[in-house]
């Protein structure tokens, strides 16, 4: 019984990197995280990046419904759909940082408003043709659901900040134009 659970014991213990890792991969590849590190003081091009890369994760969602040959589909498209909205969480924690940081993100934004709007008619259009197939449409409607919760959020927050950096860079452009006139 003792040598039982030593092997037992044994094999777990080399299982557990292996089951790690797969629940925790990054979504990007590795040529993608350097151009990500090239940009990591340029917020107007490092959100670019992600939106290329997120599209990408839409792109393939979209090739992976349409190959119906795709062994695992249902898997694959799984997988696809997590991969973008982990990039998408990606995109949207960056603003935030950029944004914390107090840097002009107005130029920034605007492709990513854009973006917001292009990823949530595309993960609508892929929903309605879930609803066509209602067998595997119950696979993926939580995480369909939260893919489109987030680009909704997204979509408010970005267009909120927006809004307030266009009056704060006003104000502080007007402020600017005072304190020269005063001098």
């Amino acid at each position: 019984m003792k040598a039982f659970a030593l092997i037992f014991l044994v094999l777990l213990i080399e299982a557990l990197p292996s089951f790690a890792e797969q629940h925790h991969r990054d979504p990007l590849n590795d040529q993608e995280i350097d151009k990500i590190r090239d940009a990591a003081q340029d917020p107007e091009v490092r959100l670019k990046l992600y939106i290329e890369f997120a599209r990408a994760r839409l792109e393939k969602l979209a090739q992976i419904q349409a190959d119906m040959k795709t062994p695992k589909q249902d898997e694959s498209i799984r997988g696809a759909l997590q991969d973008f909205l982990d990039v998408y969480d990606e995109l949207d924690t960056n603003v935030d940082t950029f944004a914390d940081r107090g840097d002009d993100l107005r130029k920034a934004l605007k492709p990513v408003i854009e973006a917001d709007t292009e990823f949530g008619a595309k993960l609508r259009a892929f929903k309605s043709t879930l609803l066509a197939r209602p067998e595997s449409a119950k696979d993926f409607t939580f995480l369909l659901g939260s893919a489109l919760e987030a680009i909704d959020a997204g979509m408010k927050d970005h267009r909120d900040l927006l809004a307030e950096q266009e009056e704060t860079f006003k104000n502080k452009k007007k402020d600017k134009k005072h304190d020269a006139k005063g001098e």
